[in-house]
């Protein structure tokens, strides 16, 4: 996905992490998955995704990108994106909001290890 339009891209999902939180968060890529998947097959296809990307903005984006977007998220090689591949694409892509994710669950491991006193 190497279009020019990405160098346009700000990447908002830490900002809306930290003003929703985690559920919040969750919620929000749930709407934008429901935005996009094709309402009779329950995922997102190429065509929806053509068809309803505008919607978030990517209306910049070509045939090329849009294919290469929804085969990154494609897990299962089925040419479609589920809602679990749609939201772990959308962390991939966000790699502030990843560095946020690992130093996070780094401090939490280290606060539940240190919570518990483990004796060997």
């Amino acid at each position: 996905m190497a279009s020019k339009s990405q160098s346009n891209f700000h990447d908002f999902l830490p900002l809306m992490a930290e003003k929703l939180g985690g559920d919040g968060l969750i919620g929000e890529l749930c709407h934008g998955f429901q935005l996009l998947m094709d309402s009779d097959k329950g995922v997102i296809t190429f065509e929806s995704l053509k068809r309803n990307s505008a919607l978030l903005g990517l209306q910049d984006l070509n045939d090329e990108d849009l294919r290469s977007m929804l085969e990154e998220g494609d897990f299962d090689g089925d040419g479609a994106l589920n809602q679990m591949e749609f939201c772990v694409l959308m962390f991939r892509l966000s790699p502030e909001l990843m560095e946020q994710f690992q130093f996070l669950s780094e401090e939490a491991l280290q606060q539940e290890f240190n919570d518990h006193d483990f004796v060997l």
